[in-house]
Formats: C-alpha cells, structure tokens, sequence
C-alpha cells in the first residue's frame, strides 16, 4: 500500500525575486575544444573506466511557473550547473563542492545546498556527443554516467556567478520539447519534474 506521501512528492518554490546573483571571476572550461574534451575523456577512460558525473537542478518559480536556473555561456549555450565527480566520490557531496565552486558565495559565509532526490540519469555510450536517458542495448560499457539532482533552495540565497556566465531562469514552458535550444537533457526536465506538486510560497 503506498502512501500518499509517496505519491504526492511536494515541493516548495521561491519566488526568483528572493535571489541575490552577485559575480565573480571568471570560469572556463577544461577543454578548449569538443575534439579535445572527447580525447580528455578517452584517455581518462582507459586509467579510470567510466566518468560520473552529475548536475544540479535548481528551482525558483515567477508568477507561479516553475523556472530552471540555467548557466548561460554566449548567446547560444546553456548547461546546468554541475560537473565531472572525483574517483569514489559521492554524487551528492560532489555537487556541494561543485555548486561550492561555480555558484558559492565569496564573503566566506557558508551556503547550504539541499540535495533532494534523483530526477535523471543519462548514459554516453562512445566518446561523442550523444547521451542517452538508458543504456542503449549494445552498450556493455557506457563512457559515462549522469546523474541529475533536484537542490531543493532555501527561502532566500545569495548566487555568485562567474562573471564569464549568466545565470538565467528558463520557464518549464520554454524548455519543453526544445532540445534544439537546450539540448536533449534540459529539454527532457519538464516531463522529468512534472511528478512533484508545487508550493508556490
């Protein structure tokens, strides 16, 4: 017998007008190139087996729809905040290092990420582009592993955000279906997070 609890998974929501976004230095990426980012990830392949990795999924709502917080990088690129896990570390203690890093505050006062439950997991099956939300059938031997968490935010955060990005809130709307935009994965969230009800405090 399930319990409503588990059915009804609530979830609050915060106005995005509750948010401070102050900036910082600039962040860049490892690799400099696409080619260059497969060739980092086949030559750690073959010394560590496959990547994990694992990004955040943060929610703020304006006029009671719900908005993802995206990194925009140019006019074109946007990305959850995440990044790649370190050799046996915890998806859940490696995105608080990694939201630490990329949206943390620098006036030492400490911020207290939320992590709540697993809303994806996407596979790469070779060293190129595309992810898939299962291993494809072929595939004994995924090159990497995403896993996406919901960060459940308190009532009112501070963001420093480096100065190279800009944090945008997408509406759900927006997102939906629209991979050529934003991708398979943040065009994917929509029906991902359409299970929780809403609080819209």
């Amino acid at each position: 017998q399930l319990s409503m609890m588990a059915v009804e998974r609530t979830v609050s929501l915060y106005p995005l007008s509750n948010y401070t976004f102050g900036t910082k230095d600039a962040q860049y990426e490892r690799d400099t190139s696409v080619t260059s980012r497969f060739q980092r990830m086949r030559e750690e392949y073959e010394k560590m087996g496959m990547r994990r990795s694992v990004e955040g999924v943060l929610l703020v709502h304006e006029h009671n729809l719900p908005h993802v917080l995206l990194l925009q990088l140019g006019t074109t690129f946007f990305k959850l905040p995440g990044g790649e896990l370190g050799p046996g570390e915890d998806a859940v203690e490696g995105l608080k290092r990694i939201l630490n890093i990329t949206l943390g505050r620098q006036d030492g006062i400490h911020q207290d990420w939320m992590m709540d439950e697993a809303v994806g997991n996407w596979w790469r099956p070779n060293f190129e582009a595309p992810q898939y939300p299962y291993v494809p059938a072929h595939v004994t031997k995924p090159k990497e592993h995403k896993k996406l968490l919901l960060v459940q935010l308190s009532e009112k955060a501070l963001f420093a955000v480096p100065k190279n990005y800009k944090l945008v809130a997408a509406p759900l709307f927006e997102l939906y279906d629209n991979s050529t935009s934003y991708g398979p994965i943040i065009a994917s969230l929509p029906q991902a997070l359409s299970r929780f009800n809403y609080v819209y405090s």
